[in-house]
């Protein structure tokens, strides 16, 4: 076979691509008539993560893997964006890190919608205006993102999936480097840069602002201000980087979680996470009590954090994640003896527990 071959043969292989796609989408659009009449959500991320590892199972070595994620993310994306009918917010403007993990969560074809606050994602969701909202919640650096814990502690919304996201700082502004005298941007983008910060710029002013994108657009219209954000935001807004991977960890990564009204039932397919919020009781060794039970009963802890309870001073919340779902026998088993501990118990919501 000559070249003109073997591109014919590759032009007769995406005619059938396409054809199978069409296929798809058809049978797709049966699925999502029966999820509206059954009330179920279109998006499920258990039986999402689940298609993605058995591509990644039966895919020959030849494949990369995260080149068949990639390709099949945009594929799902499709279906999902023709079945949702309203976006998904996220903390904006366009340029945020958190856009980014909406995209790798839901792929280009899902509208999506920028908030100015994470409290306002939180708002869109519960007033319908949004489909689900994508928030910050952890970074490996500089840990939680303590305005999420506190809207999930007080919300009925549920956390249905994460995304992580790998994060590369750069310093964004019209410079030069020498004439910048006030750093722009989220409080937790600049704590991940402090050490960069005090060995390269002591002497200039930190400000947080609502974002990373805001501080982009802000560091635009001022030589002396430059701004913490992505590599992308400084594409979008057209402001050069005068420094890349600023970060103080060049492995910094960010948590980001996905919330929705609708909780999401067990899966026998993929491994689950539970978010849950306790408030103890004053009594000795309450956290021993209301952790002993989870080990009692097999359950690995994974993650607990501690935040003042907004409602009540000098009281405390603590959130904990938990593998497996809210409705394993074994966390509910543990469950009745974690209340004897706790003022309350919430759950905040069941997931897969994806990988970074």
């Amino acid at each position: 076979m000559n070249l003109d071959d073997f591109r014919a043969e590759i032009d007769r292989i995406d005619r059938d691509i396409i054809r199978l796609l069409e296929s798809r989408q058809q049978l797709v659009a049966k699925i999502s008539e029966q999820k509206r009449a059954s009330g179920v959500g279109a998006y499920v991320p258990a039986r999402e993560e689940a298609m993605l590892a058995n591509l990644e199972r039966i895919a020959p070595a030849s494949l990369p893997r995260p080149a068949l994620r990639a390709i099949y993310r945009e594929i799902i994306s499709l279906s999902v964006g023709t079945q949702m009918g309203r976006p998904v917010a996220y903390l904006g403007p366009e340029g945020t890190y958190t856009q980014q993990a909406a995209r790798k969560n839901f792929g280009s074809n899902v509208e999506l919608s920028p908030m100015r606050t994470i409290p306002d994602v939180f708002a869109a969701v519960e007033h319908g205006e949004a489909a689900y909202g994508v928030i910050p919640v952890e970074n490996s650096t500089d840990g939680a993102i303590v305005h999420s814990l506190d809207m999930l502690a007080e919300t009925e919304l549920k956390i249905i999936a994460q995304v992580y996201l790998n994060i590369e700082h750069c310093l964004i502004g019209r410079g030069p480097l020498s004439a910048v005298r006030r750093v722009l941007s989220k409080d937790t983008a600049i704590a991940q840069c402090r050490g960069w910060l005090q060995r390269n710029l002591p002497a200039s002013e930190m400000e947080a602002v609502d974002s990373t994108a805001a501080a982009v657009r802000r560091a635009s219209e001022d030589a002396s201000c430059a701004a913490i954000a992505s590599a992308i935001a400084a594409t979008l807004y057209d402001v050069p980087i005068l420094v890349q991977g600023i970060q103080d960890k060049k492995d910094n990564a960010t948590r980001f979680l996905v919330i929705g009204s609708q909780t999401t039932p067990p899966s026998m397919i993929c491994e689950e996470k539970t978010s849950l919020v306790l408030s103890l009781k004053h009594e000795p060794g309450s956290l021993q009590k209301a952790l002993t039970p989870l080990s009692e009963n097999g359950l690995n802890l994974t993650r607990i954090e501690s935040r003042p309870n907004r409602r009540k001073a000098w009281e405390y919340l603590f959130f904990i994640d938990v593998i497996g779902h809210w409705e394993d026998p074994r966390l509910q088993t543990a469950l009745r003896k974690i209340t004897d501990a706790c003022h309350f118990v919430k759950w905040l919501g069941s997931y897969p527990n994806t990988t970074p």
